[in-house]
């Protein structure tokens, strides 16, 4: 059975979890779509993507009841082979790092239980935008685990280092508002998924090359060196400063006519 729907319309893709039954917990068909789906996109004409849950729930996490096919086999093995994103993830890992790595930003909408897994997929995204009622756990020390989908590269990026301490060690889920407080949320909405929607059409009508220089730099100004970040920002500047009809957009916004992008 699909775990996954993605759907494209007017250069948006929107990438559904369609377990509801199972508050879109994540089990071995769930990963394999997820995956599948995080690559059609970035092979995509795509401008913008989308990802909800349908049902009570973004992701509930982990399928606890499917744990023993997950988990099977030796661990090491199992864990420590790289097995996708070029040699850097495991199956694991891929669920959220794969979006990391979509050439265009990727919008969460998050409602109800975001939990585990869940969290660390809703990570892999540029913007979260969550439901009143959304509730945040690092959940996997309740099972006397690690998180180990991408989230201790993730988490870091976004928070503290004692709020993710407090969160890891616990296992303790927080709501909306100290979520958004924190920084896991960007910001909080009644009806998450039609905001995502509607940054997603914004963002879908702005220059395609300058928006994917955009997310190359933002995720490099994260990680690089001063020298690293101020070269990207002059590469990036020159080549998009380069392209034929560029002067033509930047004199029609001057002049208060709409931009024409021909990218």
């Amino acid at each position: 059975m699909s775990r996954v729907s993605v759907t494209y319309d007017n250069h948006i893709a929107h990438v559904r979890l369609t377990r509801a039954d199972k508050m879109n917990a994540v089990d071995q068909d769930m990963i394999d779509a997820v995956i599948a789906a995080g690559n059609e996109v970035a092979a995509s004409n795509a401008r913008a993507v989308v990802i909800s849950g349908e049902g009570r729930a973004f992701c509930a996490g982990i399928d606890i009841g499917n744990m023993g096919a997950l988990a099977g086999g030796d661990p090491t093995e199992r864990m420590m082979t790289r097995t996708h994103g070029d040699g850097t993830t495991n199956q694991w890992q891929e669920v959220a790092m794969v979006w990391t790595r979509v050439g265009v930003p990727v919008i969460a909408a998050l409602h109800g239980k975001t939990y585990g897994a869940g969290l660390q997929l809703a990570l892999g995204a540029d913007i979260r935008i969550a439901a009143p009622d959304t509730e945040m756990a690092v959940m996997e020390m309740k099972w006397g685990i690690v998180p180990d989908m991408g989230g201790m590269v993730l988490l870091p990026k976004l928070v503290r280092g004692d709020v993710l301490r407090l969160m890891t060690y616990t296992a303790q889920p927080i709501g909306a508002e100290q979520a958004e407080r924190w920084g896991l949320i960007t910001q909080i909405a009644e009806d998450p998924l039609a905001a995502a929607m509607a940054l997603a059409t914004t963002i879908a009508g702005k220059s395609p090359s300058a928006i994917k220089a955009a997310k190359r730099l933002t995720a490099l100004a994260e990680t690089g060196t001063e020298t690293e970040v101020l070269r990207a920002e002059s590469r990036e500047q020159a080549a998009l400063l380069g392209r034929p009809h560029q002067m033509e957009v930047i004199a029609a916004e001057f002049g208060k006519r709409p931009a024409v992008f021909k990218d």
